[in-house]
This record gives structure tokens, C-alpha cells and sequence, in this order.
């Protein structure tokens, strides 16, 4: 393949309502499928949602009897990894014939996590957010080594980091060394500066780089965008409401870019650095 077109699918969940986010998923999925996107990317925490601006009744050692009833609610909304809401994206990925990458918030035990989910289109793999955020700390787990996943396609292998998890050096450095070509980067982060991370991502891991952000008016404020491998903005960012983003992407724009910079290659110095990555499942 020479080319490819991805989306970037800019919009907002339905807070403690898994079933209707479900529904604009599906159609914006298929808004991104019909506008010829091969490759479909959701937001961070898309099904089960991103509680922007909720306590949850949280101080310094305490907790309220209202935050936790907030709490059921939001892990109720939660969803299981398989389950039937990913048989219904997976369902969705065949029928469009498009892979998907979806930010979801998975309930696992008594614990939840942030999670990217692989479509190709069934679920092939998922990548659990390593170290939630601030106060995401008292909502969600932290993920282990075993999920940092790298998932071949026709047109490039993907993977993906989940928001400020694109500033974790190491982690970067990680999958790069996996070989991610299509890097997706689900987020709820709307500050101009998120785009300068982004390009800086693109660049270093001489990549393609696919943000996608909620959009909650009052809330969120967007900023999708897509990015060349050489920094260069395809699409976006995205500032005016929910709305699919749409770039092709040619393929050997990559090979152009490592021309000059190979991140775990003839840029590395190996004879000076070692990274250790311990990818055993903790449960």
C-alpha cells in the first residue's frame, strides 16, 4: 500500500451512559468509514467517559458517602474487556472493514482502568494506560508492561499512548523500539501545548501521530489533529465541535524521515544506552 486514509473522531461521551455513547460512537464510525478511512481513532475514555471536573467527594484522607454513590455510577458505566460493548465495536470494524482503536474506561475486578482497545477488526489486543494522571489516580489503576501492544496491519504497525503517557520518555522510547508506524494518541488534553507534543512525538519517533480528543462543550475543547512523520500537520486541530477528522497518509513519508533519524536505529547509540522494559502480566 502506498497510501491510506485514518480519522481522527473528535467528540464527547454521554457521562454514566454507556449505551448512548455506544450509539454516536457507531456513527461517527461510520462517518469516518464512508469519508474512506481505513483506520478509525476514538478518544481517551470514550465508552465509560472522562469525568472532567468531579471530586468524586475526595480530600486528603477522607472520602463522602456522595462521592462514592458518584462512583458506583461511573464504574457502572465501565465496561468489560471482552464484553458485549466490544463485540459491538468489533462487529461494527467487519461490517465497516476498518480497524479501530477506542478509549475505553475497563472495569477488571474492583479496579478500573483507562484503556486503549485494538480492532482489526476483531479485538486484538489492548494497551492499559500506565500511570493515570493527578487526580485519575484515585479513579483509575495502573496498567503493566504486558499491554504496551504493537499491532500489525497492511498499512503499518500501530500502538498507542494514552494522553500525558506521551510524555513518558521511556515509554516512548519503548515502542518505538516496537516499531509503531501509525502512533495513536486518544487524550482529553485541549491545551495549545498538546500540539507541540504531539509534532515532537511525530518527529522523534519518525511516525504518524493520530490525536484524538473529546469534545464537552464548556469542558473539553478539542484539538484533534493527525501529523506527518516529519512534523507536518495533515489535519486539524480541531476547535469548533464534535467532528471527524479526516488525512491520507502517505506511506513512505516514514522511509523519508528516517533518512536523517532513526530513533532505535542509526540514531540510537546503543553502545551507550540500554533500556530495560519488563513486560511480565502483574495481576
Amino acid at each position: 500500500m502506498n497510501s491510506v486514509v485514518v480519522a481522527a473522531v473528535q467528540a464527547g461521551s454521554v457521562l454514566f451512559d454507556t449505551a448512548a455513547t455506544l450509539v454516536k460512537a457507531e456513527h461517527y464510525v461510520r462517518e469516518a468509514a464512508a469519508g474512506g478511512a481505513r483506520l478509525v481513532v476514538l478518544p481517551e475514555a470514550f465508552l465509560g467517559g472522562y469525568p472532567k471536573g468531579m471530586d468524586f467527594g475526595v480530600t486528603v484522607g477522607s472520602r463522602s458517602a456522595e462521592g462514592r454513590q458518584q462512583f458506583l455510577r461511573y464504574r457502572e458505566a465501565a465496561i468489560a474487556v471482552p464484553g458485549p460493548d466490544t463485540a459491538r465495536l468489533a462487529e461494527l470494524a467487519a461490517e465497516l472493514k476498518v480497524d479501530l482503536v477506542a478509549g475505553v474506561i475497563e472495569r477488571d475486578g474492583g479496579t478500573l482502568y483507562c484503556t486503549a482497545l485494538f480492532f482489526t477488526p476483531g479485538l486484538v489486543a489492548k494497551h492499559r494506560k500506565l500511570m493515570p494522571t493527578a487526580a485519575e489516580r484515585y479513579l483509575w489503576g495502573q496498567g503493566d508492561g504486558s499491554t504496551m501492544a504493537a499491532v500489525p496491519t497492511q498499512y503499518g504497525v500501530l500502538g498507542a499512548a494514552i494522553c500525558w503517557e506521551n510524555y513518558m520518555p521511556l515509554f516512548r522510547q519503548s515502542m518505538y523500539a516496537k516499531g509503531v508506524e501509525i502512533w495513536c494518541a486518544p487524550t482529553v488534553d485541549d491545551r495549545d501545548q498538546w500540539q507541540a507534543t504531539m509534532r515532537h512525538v511525530a518527529l522523534e519517533g519518525r511516525c504518524f501521530v493520530i490525536s484524538a480528543n473529546q469534545y464537552v462543550e464548556g469542558l473539553i475543547n478539542g484539538g484533534s489533529t493527525i501529523i506527518n512523520p516529519l512534523g507536518e500537520i495533515l489535519a486539524g486541530p480541531a476547535r469548533t465541535g464534535e467532528t471527524v477528522l479526516l488525512a491520507e497518509l502517505d506511506l513512505g513519508d516514514r522511509d523519508r524521515a528516517v533518512f536523517d533519524f532513526d530513533p532505535v536505529g542509526h540514531y540510537s547509540r546503543p553502545d551507550i544506552f540500554t533500556l530495560t522494559v519488563d513486560e511480565t502480566r502483574r495481576t
